[in-house]
């Protein structure tokens, strides 16, 4: 696990052009195509806090300003305060009477932070007698600007939203009625003693003054240019903005903000609308009802070793392949510049690449049916990379099979079980459903410009998918070739002048 957050060594290519690593992309079964975030829509399911684990309604979100009324993290590092009990300090014995004396002292509450020891007490916030709260808040010197700002906007909405049903009344149809009689809809409502049609008047008192920019400009104290700064004392550029209202300026000034409310979000992809990542209900559950991640569709890729890289000279490089699946698959390794570029004679007679589309999606197999894929409603435009990879490799012309995943397989020292025949000098160590080829790799000479820059070397995988939606149709389990582009990222040229 701790190599999914490593740098991004292995990127796989996304429809949309963007290279990612296998941990931060989805596989959508329903078009058969990998999505990064960008290629998905993000939807909002519901707020919670993280420290109490409180799932709220919209509604009450709003009228909580998104905040966490039980919550509150720490205004130095952003952590999360918890609740410590003391005692109250006893008085001075002069003021102290009998009956304070023989009293036991009395129990207090107050905030600290446990990382950076930052106390409410530190910002001289009083303690309290109750373990539930009650801290007193921070005023905001804007707040009556604000709430006039509000209101007006919702006297606009108002206005826009009567409008707008206005426009549902047609005049023509009522004009229309009294046309036989030679009467307008004005004349008929004046006949009747009906009020004419008139618009309200809004008052001049509900528009807010208009903020005037000033030219003055609060001079700086004369201390500033005589006193020392203790940086310890003043608050940064993070610790400001954390608090827009007030932005405080030395430490002591800080107090304890409520704790924001994150969201439970479900990713759709943007093509066929079928949702790729879904949380479960309870807020208590970190767990994902539909949880269609790369990481358990496609084939990972990892880079075990490899020799020092010299131009020209010829090192190897081990890749180690794993099959996510319930699935037997058949890895196929195709060459990057055949298999994404195809060089032709143009009409002119000059040399033009032709690039081949749906590279992801590769060609159609005669066993998918068309009620297994959903029709795309966004028609999709093939985007093109830009990295040219600076070395050129060895490909193996048989293939790689990849038994299905087998927990149990993680624990047994008995040995492969599976009669595989591979070839000894391609694949050098297997288990499970994992196994090491080896490869043989040349860098190129780069250009001036990219000396420095690592070699990053390119492929095409093409694998076996069995598609898991004709499975859920109560249909046989029907196969399908994909292919996905790779671009590693090794060390740079050593021995290069």
């Amino acid at each position: 696990m701790a190599y999914l957050f490593q740098p991004d060594y292995v990127r796989y290519t996304c429809s949309c052009g963007s290279l990612k690593p296998i941990s931060r992309i989805y596989f959508c079964r329903h078009c058969l195509k990998i999505r990064c975030g960008y290629c998905v829509s993000h939807e909002v399911d519901s707020h919670y806090c993280p420290n109490c684990m409180e799932t709220l309604p919209w509604s009450e979100v709003r009228l909580k300003k998104n905040k966490c009324s039980n919550c509150f993290e720490c205004p130095c590092c952003f952590q999360t305060l918890t609740i410590r009990a003391g005692h109250a300090p006893l008085r001075s014995a002069s003021l102290q009477g009998p009956e304070d004396v023989k009293s036991t002292p009395r129990k207090v509450y107050y905030l600290c932070c446990s990382l950076c020891r930052w106390s409410s007490r530190d910002a001289g916030i009083p303690d309290q007698f109750v373990a539930t709260g009650g801290w007193p808040e921070q005023e905001n010197p804007h707040a009556a600007r604000i709430t006039a700002l509000i209101d007006f906007h919702r006297i606009l909405a108002s206005r826009e939203r009567q409008q707008y049903e206005k426009k549902k009344f047609d005049p023509k149809r009522t004009c229309l009625q009294f046309e036989k009689f030679g009467l307008t809809s004005a004349m008929a409502r004046k006949r009747a003693g009906l009020p004419a049609f008139s618009e309200p008047k809004w008052q001049q008192t509900d528009y807010p003054q208009p903020s005037i920019a000033s030219d003055e400009i609060q001079e700086l104290p004369h201390s500033i240019f005589t006193e020392e700064i203790d940086i310890t004392k003043i608050t940064t550029l993070e610790q400001r903005l954390q608090q827009p209202e007030v932005q405080a300026e030395r430490i002591n000034e800080l107090r304890p903000q409520h704790k924001r409310f994150p969201v439970k979000r479900s990713q759709r992809c943007r093509t066929c609308e079928h949702n790729v990542s879904k949380p479960e209900f309870s807020p208590e559950s970190i767990k994902f009802r539909i949880q269609l991640s790369a990481f358990y569709h496609v084939p990972e890729v990892r880079i075990v070793t490899f020799e020092p890289l010299k131009v020209g000279k010829t090192s190897e490089l081990l890749l180690k392949f794993c099959n996510p699946t319930q699935h037997q698959t058949q890895i196929i390794l195709l060459d990057w510049w055949a298999a994404t570029v195809a060089t032709t004679l143009g009409p002119s007679g000059q040399r033009e690449e032709l690039r081949i589309e749906n590279l992801q999606l590769g060609g159609e197999s005669p066993n998918l049916m068309p009620s297994a894929v959903r029709q795309v409603s966004v028609m999709e435009e093939p985007k093109t990379v830009k990295i040219i990879p600076g070395a050129s490799i060895e490909l193996p012309s048989s293939a790689l099979i990849l038994p299905p995943r087998d927990d149990t397989a993680e624990y047994d020292d008995s040995g492969d079980t599976h009669s595989f025949q591979d070839d000894p000098k391609l694949v050098v160590w297997r288990k499970g459903n994992k196994a090491i080829l080896k490869l043989q790799i040349t860098p190129q000479i780069p250009e001036e410009s990219r000396k420095n820059d690592p070699v990053v070397v390119g492929l095409v995988m093409q694998y076996e998918y069995v598609n898991t939606i004709a499975t859920l149709e109560h249909k046989t389990p029907q196969k399908v070739d994909l292919k996905v582009q790779l671009f590693l990222t090794l060390d740079k040229l050593s021995g290069f002048s």
